[in-house]
């Protein structure tokens, strides 16, 4: 497995070489800066004693859901040093030695730590311009015994990113018209999958030919990140990629994923996302990736389900099965998704 860090540091390196081209739908026009501010969820309003209050922010995480399947967070609870040092730590693991790091090279996508390249490097045409580490942190917690310090900062990390993922859900089964546990019960959410996924996007000679990751949605319910500063995000709202730059200080960035539009019989669809490159500096983003139990069906909400206004319009599936398909091909959009459309 050739790494993207090691040959982006070879000295000789001033052109991409050719398994990294990647060449975008020439009819796709190039992403913009949004029109509109992406929406601002506070999530101590959704947890506030005060009925108006919550009411009122429960209905803009509807609309957030609705409209763009992508927010931020304020105001959650996670203390801004945590977050910084997630970071701090990963960008650690990254500068291991070759033979440091061998040890959690991928081998099977439901290992419980993958250290690996581009996404699927058997199958990938093209490799995308990125290094990834992912750890399974729920419903067991897993961890790289190296650098030092990184189990403790993951443990803590891990569980205070679940109780606000916990925290969203509930508000989202509320949006639905579920009662507030509806989601968390039907989704067996207290033994979900829990993913910590570190995105290393090293500089890159040619940006405008390599690309981070291409189009694509995410698998589970729906994913918390933050990055180290440097721009490179672009999602799909309205037909059109718009550009994520600025974002709030110790804001988290959510997008919702293809089990929410599952069990939202597509009220609330998963959003495609990309990750550009660039040519001046690293860019790292940490994400967690909240899913259901492996186990549990998921199926949409049967209150949302209407024979003839609402029909079914995805075929039930093992959340499990559903990843392994995902994660076992090429990543194209919204394909794995589009199979189970009824």
């Amino acid at each position: 497995m050739n790494f993207v860090k090691a040959l982006a540091e070879s000295p000789d390196l001033n052109s991409v070489p050719s398994i990294y081209n990647y060449s975008t739908n020439s009819n796709e026009p190039l992403a913009s800066d949004p029109q509109e501010s992406i929406p601002t969820i506070d999530f101590s309003l959704l947890n506030s004693t005060d009925a108006d209050l919550r009411s009122q922010e429960i209905q803009e995480l509807d609309k957030a859901c609705k409209e763009w399947g992508f927010f931020q967070v304020i105001n959650h609870g996670v203390p801004e040093a945590l977050m910084k040092m997630v970071i701090e730590k990963s960008y650690e693991f990254f500068n291991m030695t070759d033979e440091e790091k061998k040890d959690f090279e991928e081998k099977d996508v439901l290992d419980p730590i993958r250290y690996g390249t581009s996404f699927n490097f058997k199958k990938d045409i093209v490799l995308y311009w990125r290094d990834f580490l992912k750890v399974i942190v729920h419903p067991e917690f897993n961890c790289p015994n190296k650098p030092l310090g990184f189990s403790e900062v993951l443990f803590e990390y891990s569980q205070r990113t679940r109780e606000v993922a916990r925290g969203l859900l509930n508000g989202i089964s509320l949006s639905l018209g579920l009662d507030q546990s509806y989601a968390e019960k039907a989704l067996e959410f207290e033994s979900g999958l829990q993913i910590f996924v570190v995105n290393l996007y090293p500089p890159c000679p040619q940006p405008e030919l390599a690309i981070g990751m291409p189009p694509h949605s995410d698998h589970g319910l729906f994913t918390l990140l933050i990055n180290n500063g440097v721009a490179g995000l672009q999602i799909k709202h309205k037909g059109k990629w718009v550009n994520v730059n600025e974002t709030l200080p110790n804001s988290f960035l959510v997008n919702t994923a293809d089990q929410l539009e599952i069990f939202s019989n597509g009220k609330y669809r998963s959003v495609e996302h990309r990750a550009v490159v660039n040519n001046a500096v690293t860019r790292i983003s940490v994400v967690v990736a909240n899913g259901p139990a492996l186990e549990t069906v998921v199926r949409p909400a049967y209150k949302l389900v209407d024979e003839e206004m609402c029909p079914v319009a995805y075929v039930p599936m093992k959340y499990k099965e559903y990843l392994e398909m995902q994660q076992g091909n090429q990543i194209v959009g919204k394909t794995c998704l589009q199979r189970i459309q009824v």
